[in-house]
């Protein structure tokens, strides 16, 4: 069961950095900078984390690194170290075929987690009823928060009634749309409006190059003769494990604007703006090969992580992507949160 004041928040809207992995210039964990970051996130004003994704980077799963347990162990420590007054949402990136999701979902429980982010990632020989099997078992341990993960980075193309049937599955409680296509975002609105349990369900932004949009839109739906709205209530984003400070200033920007039913102009150009930046950090350019080493080039340039290091060495900046990130750190020096870093570091 997902706890009330988990539920509310999620469905409220805040902001889930995707965590990323510390790692020193041997490619082995670093646990100082591992839990820094963690209480960097808490630290922005951050509604949870989610850790063990694609940003922590899928191998931390292969028996030669072996460090899914310890990455959970590690995040969900220093948030129980906090005692926070306010819930903060410890959300568990979980892969693979049935069996392996399964261990996952009750690795993730026993840690204190409260959902389980479910990739599709590396599935696309298993069926779509194969696949909503396989989230329903998954449910039965540990409340679910869908993933649509764009093709680029190892996803798939999902038809609606996928979405449809997804989201009348009882222990589903939010999804993170990330296709990075309009269409197939509008798929998972569309589907979850028309499902009974539309109230029950927080829409999530995964989309990267989106953001803002994706924020400040309303969305309505005719279902059966009557308009339903919907709103994309949060982002679980790999761009927000940066700038994390900005974005929750960002998301209660958002939040107000949407209140007040006028957009200004110039959230419009902000929308622009972290576009642009998420292009230089997600490498666009060459396809996205240099995400992770790109989130994490920025964290070490605040002093965050040691190195962009990950644990492939073919994992690594594109050509041309420091000087793109050098551009957007010029061009937007007012999206970046680097006092603040300097700030906490020197505090703590």
């Amino acid at each position: 069961m997902l706890k009330p004041e988990v539920k509310k928040l999620l469905l409220d809207g805040t902001v889930i950095p995707a965590h990323p992995l510390a790692l020193n210039r041997n490619r082995q964990l670093d646990e100082i900078s591992q839990r820094r970051l963690t209480n960097y996130y808490m630290d922005s004003g951050a509604g949870g984390v989610a850790v063990g994704v694609h940003t922590t980077q899928f191998e931390i799963r292969d028996p030669t690194f072996n460090l899914y347990e310890k990455v959970l162990r590690l995040a969900a420590e220093e948030v129980d170290k906090r005692e926070l007054l306010h819930p903060f949402i410890k959300v568990a990136g979980i892969c693979g075929n049935t069996e392996q999701a399964e261990r996952e979902a009750f690795i993730a429980r026993s840690m204190g987690y409260d959902l389980g982010l479910l990739s599709p990632g590396g599935l696309n020989h298993l069926t779509e009823t194969e696949m909503l099997e396989r989230t329903r078992r998954v449910s039965e341990i540990l409340p679910v928060f869908g993933f649509y993960l764009q093709p680029a980075v190892g996803g798939r193309v999902f038809s609606y009634d996928f979405w449809r049937a997804f989201a009348d599955i009882p222990n589903v409680h939010a999804i993170k749309m990330a296709p990075f296509n309009r269409y197939q975002t509008l798929d998972v609105i569309r589907a979850v409006c028309q499902s009974e349990r539309r109230d029950e369900i927080a829409l999530y932004t995964g989309n990267d190059d989106n953001i803002v949009q994706d924020l400040l839109t309303s969305y309505e739906i005719n279902v059966q003769g009557k308009m339903v709205r919907k709103e994309i209530a949060g982002g679980l984003l790999g761009h927000w494990a940066v700038w994390t400070k900005r974005a929750v200033e960002l998301l209660d920007e958002i939040k107000q604007v949407r209140n007040s039913g006028s957009i200004p102009a110039s959230l419009l150009q902000k929308s622009l703006e972290i576009t642009d930046t998420n292009a230089a950090f997600f490498d666009a350019a060459n396809g996205f090969k240099g995400c992770i080493a790109g989130i994490n080039d920025v964290l070490a340039r605040q002093g965050l992580l040691q190195g962009n290091w990950c644990l492939l060495e073919k994992e690594q900046l594109s050509p041309g992507q420091s000087e793109e990130i050098d551009r957007v750190y010029r061009d937007y020096p007012h999206l970046n949160d680097d006092d603040f870093v300097k700030a906490c570091m020197h505090s703590s």
